[in-house]
């Protein structure tokens, strides 16, 4: 099939954009992934392969309550999709590795909002705004027994970044 999803969470057809938003929500209605990663839309009746530079959807706006544990994470995806994250929606991130390494927004993070055919999901990539906003939730926790800055959403921790090192004092 003729679309691309640029990495910017545009929709093309042929080419040109996908203006009208309703499109754009029905066909990231229908998107999903097979058993080997690649992008498709099926339908009742059509199913055909689609190119995604990056994540087919946006992460654009975060809101969350409660607060530990318990704290519920609500987000919204450009395609006005809510997802929450928990256990089958989980927050992905390259929190293992330096901050350096991910400068200018090289390592962003990503949100399940479905699973696919295989062991592929569909995601949405957090945009920076939601990104800098889950940031400023994130508290100290373990993963894997390494140190690290994390967020709680329906009783699962989802680590963001390595624990910073400590200031020597002065």
């Amino acid at each position: 099939m003729p679309f691309l999803i640029k990495r910017n969470g545009e929709w093309l057809y042929k080419g040109e954009p996908l203006n009208r938003k309703a499109m754009v929500c029905l066909f990231g209605s229908v998107l999903t992934r097979d058993s080997e990663g690649a992008y498709l839309l099926r339908t009742p009746v059509e199913t055909g392969y689609i190119d995604v530079e990056d994540a087919p959807f946006q992460a654009v706006k975060l809101e969350w309550s409660g607060c530990g544990r318990m704290q519920k994470l609500c987000f919204c995806t450009n395609t006005d999709e809510p997802v929450v994250a928990d256990r089958e929606h989980p927050i992905r991130t390259r929190w293992q590795i330096s901050s350096d390494f991910c400068a200018e927004g090289a390592c962003p993070p990503y949100l399940t909002v479905r699973a696919g055919d295989g062991l592929f999901p569909v995601e949405a990539r957090l945009s920076r705004s939601v990104w800098y906003e889950l940031a400023a939730l994130a508290e100290p926790g373990q993963c894997h027994g390494i140190p690290c800055m994390g967020v709680w959403s329906c009783d699962s921790f989802f680590p963001l970044s390595l624990m910073p090192p400590e200031e020597p004092e002065a």
